[in-house]
């Protein structure tokens, strides 16, 4: 009954926070067409592993690589004999990073490193030059250096000790950008913004704050997503004040009513609007217990036999009573969850109270099962 309470009160405070914000900024439910990062990735190689890389006999593609990378430093090496090589201190991987928008060759971004052959730690390697391409085809970065992972395992034939996950590591400002990506900014003058969340009355609430504050016809809402925006005359020479001023206006935002549960972990999360109506509800609790006791059978001294042991079981079945309450409908969150709560259901319980609920028509919302 404790963790309801908890619940309740949680849900109560973020319903008092929603009804007292002033506003949300434009910038954080909403970002700029165009404005966006771009994923990179590439294949390197990491080198001086522990004894706990690759194994080149069985990762064909770490033998070649490690091959090729010998050739291009202008080491010839017969093919046959490359074969008998036993390193294990060489890994293959994947490396992954992300380009922010209007970065300049010269800056550094962090990377991700993955390990793809059969390498169990990548502790103390340390990534060779690899050349980070975009979905063009073209290199926009390169990275190299020592990698941080955060992990460690260590073990032997009979056992094996690990923490987190040791065959993925990232280093830290690990590759330079070479080229930059081009951004039209403001493009014939018009800024379009894109929702994260689609909702038509938020588009329409933004398009009035901003039509308030820097003038009638500067936004208007294209759909529930994008609401396009014309830079003021007075800003067409300098686009970014007025962004950073439009980004920092607080609106009023909208969403529908959603009860999101996840019966895996036993979370349910209510929004603000959600509403029941009037509805009855039961709900009742089927216990099962089964005991297991053993009880021994053995002949009497001198006397022929063997001794037996014969298992008991008894099993018990205990069924609460399920008492119909009425739950009036909710004008609140908080009057919703006070009602469900009168019913002394645990979070595994209200989330079958919520489903059956919804099957009876009763809630005003949408029900979202994770």
């Amino acid at each position: 009954m404790k963790v309801i309470k908890v619940f309740s009160f949680l849900l109560f405070f973020s319903a008092v926070l929603a009804q007292t914000a002033t506003g949300t900024r434009i910038k954080d439910i909403a970002q700029l067409g165009g404005v966006r990062e771009n994923q990179l990735i590439g294949y390197g190689l990491v080198t001086g592993l522990n004894g706990t890389g690759d194994d080149l006999k069985k990762v064909l593609f770490t033998r070649q690589a490690l091959y090729n990378m010998m050739v291009r430093q202008g080491i010839t090496i017969n093919p046959v004999e490359f074969d008998k090589i036993k390193s294990k201190n060489v890994a293959a991987v994947m490396v992954t990073a992300a380009l922010p928008p209007f970065a300049k060759p010269g800056s550094t971004i962090d990377v991700m490193v993955a390990s793809i052959g059969d390498a169990v730690n990548l502790a103390g390697g340390n990534l060779l030059m690899t050349s980070l391409k975009g979905p063009d085809g073209k290199v926009y970065a390169v990275a190299q250096g020592p990698m941080t992972i955060g992990a460690f395992s260590y073990g032997g034939k009979a056992a094996t000790i690990q923490k987190n996950h040791p065959t993925v590591g990232r280093i830290a400002n690990g590759a330079i950008i070479e080229q930059i990506v081009p951004v039209a900014l403001g493009k014939n003058g018009v800024l379009s913004y894109r929702l994260r969340a689609a909702d038509f009355t938020t588009a329409s609430h933004m398009s009035e704050a901003i039509n308030t504050t820097f003038g009638p016809n500067t936004a208007n809402p294209i759909d529930s997503t994008t609401v396009d925006v014309t830079i003021p005359d007075s800003f067409k020479a300098q686009p970014v004040p007025f962004i950073a001023q439009l980004e920092s206006l607080n609106i009023k935002i909208d969403s529908n009513a959603k009860v999101v549960i996840n019966e895996r972990t036993g979370t349910i999360v209510m929004g603000q609007d959600v509403r029941l109506s009037t509805v009855a509800v039961s709900h009742g609790n089927l216990s099962i217990t089964i005991k297991e006791a053993a009880d021994v059978v053995q002949p009497n001294p001198l006397a022929p036999g063997e001794t037996v042991v014969i298992p008991q079981s008894t099993v018990s079945i205990t069924e609460d009573d399920g008492e119909l309450m009425v739950v009036k409908e909710g004008v609140s969150i908080s009057a919703v969850a006070d009602a469900l709560n009168a019913l002394g259901a645990t979070p595994r319980d209200l989330i079958a109270i919520f489903q059956a609920i919804k099957a009876a028509g009763a809630m005003q919302g949408e029900l979202v099962v994770l």
